[in-house]
């Protein structure tokens, strides 16, 4: 059973939420700013909260987190209610929790409690980027585009229908919540290395840096914004790629945790221009082949290609084919996860590709 709805959870009279018992899976994100309280309080004061499945580590921190939970602590709920901010990219953590949460779900059979969704506005838009996975892949990758332009709400309607799940799924519309008509998206940082307005927008190539010897300035008050090493020498930005609408501005940083930690690194910063629209995994992919071509420190990890999961853009960035060809597969990728994507649209505005 599937129902999207347009009243706010807290109205919400299902039995499940009112008498029941009800665990939350949540985020910093699930602070109601008119209430002033998070969503856990509601059922707190009702009674009736049985378990709380949240990040192990401070919201801002130097630790990449998880929403780890013991798939024992979901029987004998009756409900379980997630509100997150997720980022739009296939890459989020806290996302690909919330999958591994459905699936945990699905495996109880008729003892699941039912699923509801607190809807956020995606604060990386509705652009899509990207491929979905076409071979073997890390188990963190789902099977959805880089960027993936829906919301969370959406992604779960549409992986919930992949996996053939049969627990109740319920969508509260981001529309309803006064987080969602009054925050904005990245107001309350996603996760400590989106801390931002532009986070999101650089995220869905940036995070491939992470498995790399660039770091994407993680670290730093700016990741994504800043990609460096120590091994590079910058100088002029001349020759090193930029789309239309971006500036390549040669900078140095000292990250303060994660790789190249106390050392200085050199490198550019990615400015977007007003009204520019960025691809940042096209972008990403030319400046790995640029860095590539000019520095034998610049490695892939083993882990990388698993998370790219497309062997035209392995091809390419191994320098197999050329850039164009790429270009015109991840275009015709991207149609085909629109096609996808568009019979799981909850809101009026549907996912677009950037021409």
């Amino acid at each position: 059973m599937f129902s999207f709805r347009t009243t706010p959870v807290g109205d919400q009279l299902d039995k499940a939420l009112i008498d029941g018992k009800v665990g939350v899976f949540c985020t910093q994100n699930c602070w109601d700013p008119s209430e002033e309280k998070y969503l856990y309080d509601i059922f707190r004061e009702r009674g009736n909260l049985e378990q709380i499945f949240c990040p192990a580590e401070a919201e801002l921190g130097p630790e990449e987190s998880h929403i780890d939970f013991d798939p024992d602590k979901l029987k004998g709920l009756n409900a379980v209610v997630v509100e997150i901010q997720d980022a739009g990219s296939r890459y989020f953590n806290f996302t690909t929790d919330v999958l591994r949460l459905m699936n945990a779900l699905n495996s109880m059979g008729e003892d699941s409690p039912s699923l509801y969704i607190v809807d956020h506005p995606n604060p990386a838009g509705r652009t899509v980027e990207g491929t979905m996975p076409a071979v073997d892949r890390d188990i963190w990758t789902p099977m959805v585009a880089h960027r993936h332009g829906l919301t969370l709400g959406e992604l779960c309607h549409l992986y919930y229908n992949e996996i053939d799940a049969k627990y109740p799924l319920h969508i509260i519309s981001a529309t309803v919540s006064s987080a969602g008509r009054t925050v904005m998206p990245w107001a309350i940082a996603p996760s400590s290395d989106l801390p931002g307005l532009f986070s999101c927008n650089l995220y869905s190539g940036g995070a491939l840096w992470k498995d790399t010897t660039i770091t994407p300035g993680i670290g730093t008050a700016r990741p994504y914004e800043y990609i460096g090493a120590p091994f590079i020498k910058p100088g002029k930005a001349e020759g090193i790629p930029a789309p239309e609408g971006v500036l390549m501005r040669p900078c140095t940083f000292v990250p303060a945790f994660g790789l190249y930690e106390g050392e200085k690194c050199f490198g550019y910063q990615i400015i977007l221009l007003p009204g520019a629209e960025y691809h940042s995994l096209l972008h990403t992919i030319q400046l790995m082949k640029y860095f590539s071509e000019r520095y034998s420190q610049f490695i892939f990890s083993d882990a990388f290609f698993a998370r790219v999961a497309d062997p035209v853009i392995e091809a390419c960035l191994k320098g197999e084919i050329t850039f164009d060809i790429v270009q015109e597969h991840i275009k015709a990728e991207e149609q085909k996860w629109i096609r996808k994507a568009k019979r799981f649209v909850l809101y009026d505005n549907a996912p677009y590709r950037i021409k």
